[in-house]
């Protein structure tokens, strides 16, 4: 992405959309400081990310990534807790607090009851949903997510965006590869569209999800 000069505020969902291969996820990991960019630099709270502590980012910026990871036959509580350990010290151990969070988490993605259940025996939905889980125990301010409707059906996909919305409603920032315009112009505030040839568009997303922009984006009328 040639040029890209963005900023994104507390409050906002922003849908970043482009066809395969054109960087989104590039991008994102970019944003998250898991990839220099090539010029430039990404600033968290107005301090460029290479001066940061990555425990200090992790308390702040979450990342979903667009891949299921292998749970190692972890319960789903242990894999949400791990989301508490950028707020612990390095002896701490999780408390009530921490537990309680990742049970309310579990709670908002339609998942109560599985906190003892092996990721192992989970569906790939269901697998989703629990990294979802983790990313709400963790708490960040800043949430990254990399396709986050892979493996739902199309009704958990119009929860969990709406559950990443109400985030932003509180104040949170949500940036979200999507693949549908549609799920895009029904909770986005923003987008950013990436072309795949290094330009790019963004703004306002009742703007620029438009026609002519979106078949040029995708190829396809």
């Amino acid at each position: 992405v040639v040029g890209l000069k963005m900023s994104f505020a507390p409050g906002e969902f922003v849908a970043i959309l482009g066809r395969n291969g054109c960087g989104k996820s590039t991008t994102l990991r970019m944003i998250a400081g898991l990839r220099p960019p090539l010029a430039g630099a990404v600033a968290l709270e107005g301090q460029p990310l290479s001066r940061l502590s990555r425990r200090h980012i992790a308390q702040r910026m979450g990342l979903l990534a667009q891949d299921l990871e292998d749970g190692f036959g972890s319960t789903v509580m242990e894999s949400l807790l791990i989301g508490r350990h950028p707020h612990l010290s390095l002896l701490e151990r999780e408390g009530p607090e921490d537990r309680r969070l990742a049970l309310s988490a579990l709670g908002n993605v339609g998942l109560p009851g599985f906190a003892q259940r092996s990721l192992e025996t989970l569906s790939g939905g269901e697998q989703r949903r629990c990294a979802m889980a983790a990313l709400l125990t963790q708490d960040p301010q800043v949430f990254l997510l990399d396709e986050p409707s892979n493996h739902l059906d199309p009704q958990q996909q119009l929860a969990v965006l709406g559950l990443f919305k109400e985030q932003a409603n509180r104040g949170r920032t949500v940036l979200a590869i999507l693949h549908d315009p549609t799920l895009a112009a029904r909770f986005a505030d923003s987008a950013l569209l990436l072309y795949g040839d290094g330009s790019w568009q963004a703004g306002p997303a009742s703007r620029v999800l438009n026609a002519p922009a979106l078949s040029q984006l995708y190829q396809t009328p």
